[in-house]
């Protein structure tokens, strides 16, 4: 009987180990297809409330997963608006100003440029491979849900995040965020699937916050290149001024 019982808690043990593992590798290919080697992009964004409806149009480009940089470049009140985050800081520079500011760990949650999208989104400091445990929660046909939790080392702002997985694209359909107590506080939405490059990308992103009424942010990928030669210009502190103009 202890012989049998040992074999079945081996057994176990090898199971939830090949799941953890189809986890990460799955992760691996969804965080693949958002980066690549690099990326840059133009997007535009409409932000939804009760009280009005505003539009914005941004280019960005990143290197890697601590590399990246924004630019507003409509409406004319906020073009030239630009945002660097390097190796997990993150800098804005106001021309309107000519001040450049750091943005604290303590704001990653804060709304950026008053959308349902936060600083670290923007950013996209936090990497979901480095920075958590992934497991395999259920699979209907070619959608797996997966469950993010933090590794104890890593500096993140989520208590957890689930997904919603594609497994023939390796996209993320759904993604939910919760805070330290577990609690949902918002959701993406992630629609039209392309395959730009090699790589499958959605691009179409619905933002929705659980604790605003009739509120969202959707951002729209109107155009995106893959591992193209970016400037290391773009990555130095000299860039936020240099390229706001």
């Amino acid at each position: 009987m202890f012989r049998i019982k040992k074999q079945m808690f081996l057994l176990l043990t090898l199971l939830v180990t090949l799941h953890a593992q189809d986890a990460d590798e799955l992760m691996q290919k969804v965080e693949k297809n958002m980066r690549g080697k690099s990326v840059s992009m133009e997007l535009s964004m409409s932000v939804k409330n009760q009280n009005y409806t505003r539009k914005m149009q941004l280019q960005s480009w990143s290197k890697g997963k601590n590399r990246s940089f924004v630019k507003i470049t409509y409406p004319p009140r906020e073009k030239g608006i630009t945002f660097l985050s390097l190796n997990g800081d993150m800098w804005q520079y106001i021309p309107k100003i000519e001040r450049t500011i750091k943005i604290p760990p303590s704001m990653m949650l804060q709304s950026w440029m008053g959308s349902d999208i936060t600083n670290d989104d923007v950013v996209k400091e936090s990497s979901l491979v480095d920075d958590y445990d992934a497991r395999i929660l259920a699979q209907k046909g070619d959608i797996f849900t997966v469950e993010l939790t933090p590794k104890k080392a890593a500096a993140v702002v989520w208590g957890k995040i689930t997904l919603e997985i594609d497994g023939k694209t390796f996209t993320m359909q759904k993604e939910t965020f919760y805070d330290e107590d577990f609690q949902a506080v918002r959701y993406f939405v992630y629609k039209n699937v392309q395959k730009i490059e090699g790589y499958y990308l959605p691009t179409y992103w619905k933002a929705v916050p659980l604790d605003k009424k009739d509120s969202y942010t959707t951002l729209e990928i109107q155009h995106a290149e893959y591992d193209k030669n970016i400037s290391d210009e773009y990555f130095r502190q000299s860039a936020l001024k240099r390229f706001s103009r």
